[in-house]
């Protein structure tokens, strides 16, 4: 069966020839320059040939060209660590300006999101690209807790930072639209009880995420929300109009059982980045995954993990998580 159809199957509740399956993660030092981060991306799908590829830039990209200085030191997630941010006070979040998406990090994840869906889309292997929300990306332009302290101390001039942010993200909506690809991994990793309520999050987070995610056109057949933190505002981001839901299954309620009962669309997830693809054995990885496909049943489920893939996670572990689903398919 081939992917898309394989997916498609999926989205809508029918029985597929297996589970579907997809791992992504970040390619620090790559990410910096578009060829280099798309030869990356690409030797990672013709490793393992997932069903799908997460386009993953740094998560620090779209801040990137707001001023936020960023450097790699090391850290495993591949994610970039924060130097220098250029919002200190909340006056500033009224003097920022909707950036060109045709320029900048922007620009070059562009160049490279057309470069990787150029070379797989005669293998018909559907691309996503991951974007991140407005609050998430204000959270990375304020300095330290900046963005918390301003939400509950000056949320008028945070909401007209976080307009100039959505019409960026627009923006490169619209530039996105001329690639092929299939939609969007759309991070939230403010829509937590850990962080803010929900009434705060309802007024200066869901208005932005669902002008984004309506903006998206029929064509993308494939967007996925993603709640990355504890405590997941899950009842919330279920009635969003996107196809699949994902968050850290393995660790953070709700688990699967209780999920299928308050959301009706497809669930991603369910392996844990750190203690099953970065600190587990291949045995554990295939038991982990073999009682989770158990328990979500071949309908509406996307086997993926619950975050990027550890930079030094060995590759064993992975080759496991890739190989599982063509034991249960075959079963």
């Amino acid at each position: 069966m081939a992917k898309r159809e394989r997916l498609e199957r999926v989205l809508a509740g029918e029985r597929p020839d297996r589970v579907p399956v997809a791992l992504w993660r970040y390619w620090p030092g790559d990410d910096q320059r578009a060829a280099d981060f798309a030869r990356s991306v690409l030797h990672f799908q013709q490793l393992f040939d997932w069903d799908f590829i997460n386009i993953t830039p740094a998560s620090t990209a779209a801040a990137t060209d707001y001023g936020v200085t960023t450097d790699w030191r090391g850290d495993i997630s591949g994610e970039r660590s924060i130097i220098k941010a250029p919002v200190t006070r909340s006056l500033q979040w009224t003097e920022l300006r909707p950036l060109d998406p045709m320029r900048g990090e922007q620009g070059k994840l562009l160049t490279a999101v057309q470069q990787i869906d150029e070379a797989v889309r005669l293998d018909g292997v559907p691309c996503i690209v991951t974007i991140y929300s407005p609050l998430t990306q204000a959270a990375m332009l304020g300095k330290g807790d900046l963005l918390l302290r301003n939400l509950r101390s000056h949320p008028d001039r945070l909401q007209t930072g976080l307009n100039v942010i959505t019409e960026s993200v627009l923006r490169f909506i619209e530039a996105l639209k001329r690639t092929g690809v299939a939609g969007v991994f759309y991070v939230m990793r403010h829509a937590s009880f850990a962080l803010m309520s929900e009434a705060e999050y309802q007024h200066l987070g869901a208005p932005y995420d669902r002008k984004i995610l309506e903006s998206l056109p029929p064509k993308w057949w494939l967007n996925i929300a993603s709640l990355q933190n504890t405590a997941p505002m899950f009842s919330l981001a279920a009635g969003y109009p996107v196809q699949a839901l994902h968050w850290d299954i393995s660790s953070v309620k709700p688990g699967v059982d209780k999920a299928r009962g308050l959301y009706k669309g497809t669930i991603c997830g369910g392996l844990s980045a750190d203690q099953h693809l970065l600190l587990g054995t291949p045995a554990m990885i295939r038991q982990a995954a073999t009682d989770l496909l158990k328990a979500a049943g071949d309908r509406h489920f996307i086997l993926a993990a619950g975050g990027p893939v550890p930079v030094s996670a060995p590759l064993s572990n992975l080759y496991a998580a890739r190989a599982v689903v063509d034991k249960a398919g075959g079963s």
